[in-house]
């Protein structure tokens, strides 16, 4: 993965007149685990339904896996699909049928939730495997079904609001 840096540099001083120089640094990618899949996340059904219709390249599911720490053949079965597809999907370059790649960004836009809420990949895992307020089942039992990762979207919000879950 390369690294793409953009740099500006404007002057200003105290008074918000041009005088001193400032650097802005965007670092855009430097490596898996900070790659965003902002772009991935929908604010309306009707969007995720759109793009997921038009599918999903198998490469997403790849780096998106690495990026979450989750075994390619955990993710695969947690998609519902064998890795030996998600590989022949790769192979022949096409892009993951709709109800796969429906899921796949429900759960993107569950992980970076997770992520926002909880500081780091490694704490939503963490949150992940820890079984909810008063009950045995773990938040890890949903990430089955899209319905389980709207669920867990959902119960996120609510313990972003200060709610137990």
């Amino acid at each position: 993965m390369v690294d793409i840096i953009k740099m500006k540099t404007k002057t200003y001083n105290k008074d918000g007149q041009k005088d001193r120089k400032l650097t802005e640094v965007s670092e855009t990618v430097a490596a898996y685990e900070n790659i965003s899949y902002r772009n991935f996340v929908f604010q309306n059904g009707y969007s995720l339904v759109k793009k997921a219709k038009a599918g999903i390249n198998t490469d997403v599911f790849y780096t998106f896996a690495e990026s979450i720490k989750m075994p390619e053949k955990v993710l695969a079965s947690v998609l519902n699909l064998s890795p030996r597809t998600i590989s022949n999907y790769r192979d022949q370059q096409k892009d993951l049928d709709a109800n796969y790649s429906e899921h796949l960004l429900k759960l993107i836009t569950l992980f970076e939730k997770g992520k926002e809420y909880l500081g780091n990949i490694d704490e939503f895992n963490i949150w992940l495997e820890k079984p909810f307020w008063n009950s045995v089942e773990k938040p890890s039992d949903f990430l089955n079904t899209s319905g389980g990762a709207d669920l867990l979207i959902d119960r996120l919000e609510r313990m972003a609001q200060g709610y137990p879950v």
